[in-house]
């Protein structure tokens, strides 16, 4: 196994407080089901800002940044049933992946974090 690419994100929460305000800016952002989940919160700014480092550190770890047709909202983050958060591997992201690095399987590794002030992201490819 090899990794392929990093990333890593940090936000300050307030950026995501003042933007999820507006309606567009989260539908245009975020996907159906990191939506929903978000309803189920108080603190929705941490939930989201620290999706929001996460895409951005996928981004990253692709090192084309959003580029070949990736956005914001193609890129979904959920928690399994400990908690633990992972990408969800659409056609779309396996498209892109094997586009830059020329693979099929692969792995993608992330760990997520806030506190008051801010939150951050952090991402790793690895093949299989």
């Amino acid at each position: 196994m090899k990794i392929l690419g990093i990333g890593i994100d940090i936000i300050q929460n307030i950026r995501i407080r003042k933007l999820i305000k507006d309606k567009d800016f989260i539908n245009r952002t975020f996907g159906k089901e990191e939506i929903r989940l978000s309803q189920k919160l108080s603190n929705k700014s941490n939930f989201f800002s620290k999706r929001f480092a996460a895409k951005e550190a996928f981004a990253k770890s692709l090192g084309t940044g959003f580029r070949n047709n990736l956005n914001l909202k193609d890129i979904e983050i959920l928690n399994d049933k400990m908690g633990k958060p992972f990408y969800i591997k659409s056609k779309k992201i396996d498209k892109i992946i094997n586009k830059i690095f020329k693979i099929k399987k692969y792995n993608l590794f992330l760990s997520i974090s806030d506190e008051k002030d801010y939150s951050i992201a952090f991402t790793i490819i690895q093949t299989r």
